[in-house]
C-alpha cells in the first residue's frame, strides 16, 4: 500500500504535484496514518507555497 511519504517523496523528487497524486493524498488522508506521513505532508504544504512543488490542478485553473 502506497504510503503519504511515498507520494510526497515523489512530488519533491520531480517538482511537481499531479492531479492524480493529489486525489491519492485525499484519499490517504482519510485514513490512519503516522506521525512520519504528516510531517511528510506538512514539507508538501511548505514546498507548494514557496513554489518548489508545482501543482498540476493550478495550473490548470491558472492560479499561479
Amino acid at each position: 500500500m502506497t504510503r503519504i511519504r511515498d507520494v510526497v517523496e515523489r512530488a519533491l523528487a520531480t517538482g511537481y504535484l499531479t492531479v492524480e497524486a493529489e486525489d491519492q493524498l485525499r484519499q490517504l488522508l482519510t485514513t490512519r496514518y503516522d506521525l512520519e506521513d504528516f510531517n511528510a505532508f506538512m514539507i508538501l504544504q511548505e514546498a507548494a507555497m514557496t513554489g518548489k512543488v508545482k501543482q498540476e490542478s493550478r495550473e490548470r485553473c491558472g492560479i499561479k
